[in-house]
């Protein structure tokens, strides 16, 4: 078996769509089989693409997806790179049925296109009726579960092109195309395990090549505003390489590798996931060649019994302003703002807790009580700069906006001189999860 090349153009929805063409011409001229994936999902972006087809049954998929697809549809279609996403998000069908009409009459008019279906639990009043918890805060619009790549893999096996797939697990988009090119059986724990390690790597796309690993003076990274995509170069012998586009911007290396690894993994010994339970302990990283890290020991055990499932809750509102202040004595009129403010909304919303930022004294770091902003009035030197920003989170969008006016009514009732005020109010989207069993779940494969 030749080798297998995986690539990953995307590590979350608002990612960079021309970062993958390079990716792609990469892929094209390598011999092997060659997969590209997109990954556009987080456990927000899903319920608020649920709202989206909620509202219009030809939305739902993911917001940038198309413009993903577009600098590589022709070059992947062209060289027989299948393309691989979760970017279907809540309506991977709606998403089929656009693309469907998109390639109708052209060149590749008669790629095969197809849909991983039953992650979407909203409408099964067995899953809502049996395990949804009692208690949540809010209206239910999405209930989904974090599938594996079984419905990847058998889409791949009858020629998929395209495969659009909802809530899989990150992993299990480079999974799915491994387990199709060298017939690893799901239960081949090892190789499992090294395809989900290939996924883990690359999920989050440039941070494994240096973009989320750049710290200057530190960790300094070459041409970031270039920065390419990863590529994991993978043997039937379980031999995994990674590297990234070639003629890009970044770097692949012990350090960028061994930091990506560990992003996110709750226990090293027992990273669960939908394929199998992943065992990072005995992994060695070495440098074989510019950006060309190879991977090994990875292990791989039974994969859980049970699934996550992610709820999707609605019914409150996010509500924030800003005002700055700048000049001789910043600081005192930025804290008498926040003075007036607290004393006002004690008034007109007893039952809130508002959140205080100074930026440029207190944001990051400070915390709901207000603990560290106190600390840093107390010892902070008179900076020249400073922007007061309140937020708070309620039911009553009404009462947000009128507390967010009374914020405004600052530029004549506060101290001097501020300025830039800026109102923001949305909706907020909660989330909870729980766990079902695995055999509750079945994937199907639908065709476009």
């Amino acid at each position: 078996m030749t080798t297998v090349h995986i690539g990953c153009g995307a590590g979350f929805a608002n990612d960079r769509p021309d970062a993958a063409l390079a990716l792609a011409s990469d892929l094209a001229a390598r011999d092997g089989r060659r997969f590209l994936f997109f990954e556009l999902l987080a456990e927000r972006t899903l319920a608020e693409a649920q709202l989206r087809r909620l509202a219009d049954a030809d939305s739902g998929y993911a917001t940038r997806l198309f413009d993903f697809f577009e600098p590589v549809l022709e070059t992947c279609l062209a060289a027989g790179i299948p393309i691989i996403t979760n970017g279907g998000a809540a309506n991977p069908g709606a998403a089929a049925r656009r693309l469907r009409q998109q390639l109708q009459g052209g060149r590749f008019a008669a790629a095969r296109i197809a849909c991983v279906l039953g992650d979407d639990l909203l409408e099964s009043s067995q899953a809502l009726q049996h395990w949804l918890p009692a208690q949540l805060d809010g209206e239910v619009v999405s209930v989904n579960v974090y599938t594996g790549a079984d419905g990847i893999v058998r889409a791949l096996d009858e020629g998929a092109d395209i495969v659009l797939c909802g809530r899989v697990a990150d992993p299990s988009l480079a999974v799915g195309p491994l387990r199709h090119a060298f017939g690893w059986q799901a239960d081949d724990w090892d190789h499992i395990a090294l395809a989900t390690t290939v996924g883990h790597l690359l999920e989050c796309c440039t941070q494994v090549s240096g973009g989320y690993f750049a710290h200057p003076g530190l960790k300094d990274v070459p041409d970031l505003a270039n920065v390419g995509c990863p590529i994991a170069s993978i043997e039937a012998d379980g031999r995994l390489i990674i590297g990234k586009a070639a003629g890009t911007g970044g770097c692949v290396t012990e350090r960028t590798v061994k930091e990506q690894l560990l992003y996110e993994v709750h226990d090293p010994a027992a990273y669960l996931t939908p394929d199998v339970t992943l065992d990072l302990t005995q992994v060695r990283v070495r440098q074989v060649g510019p950006d060309r890290v190879a991977v090994e020991g990875v292990r791989g055990h039974p994969r859980p019994a049970e699934l996550k499932v992610l709820v999707g809750l609605r019914g409150n509102w996010f509500g924030e302003a800003e005002i700055s202040y700048a000049g001789p004595g910043a600081l005192p009129r930025a804290a008498l703002a926040r003075d007036i403010l607290q004393q006002r909304y004690a008034r007109l919303a007893p039952h809130l807790t508002p959140w205080f930022d100074l930026i440029g004294v207190a944001s990051l770091f400070n915390d709901a009580r207000g603990d560290w902003l106190q600390q840093r009035l107390a010892s902070a030197q008179d900076p020249q700069d400073v922007r007061l920003r309140i937020s708070f989170v309620d039911r009553d969008k009404a009462l947000l906006e009128n507390l967010l006016l009374d914020a405004e009514s600052l530029y004549t009732n506060g101290p001097a001189g501020g300025g830039g005020v800026r109102r923001h109010l949305t909706e907020s989207i909660g989330t909870a999860s729980f766990f079902i069993p695995r055999t509750a779940v079945q994937q199907q494969v639908e065709w476009f």
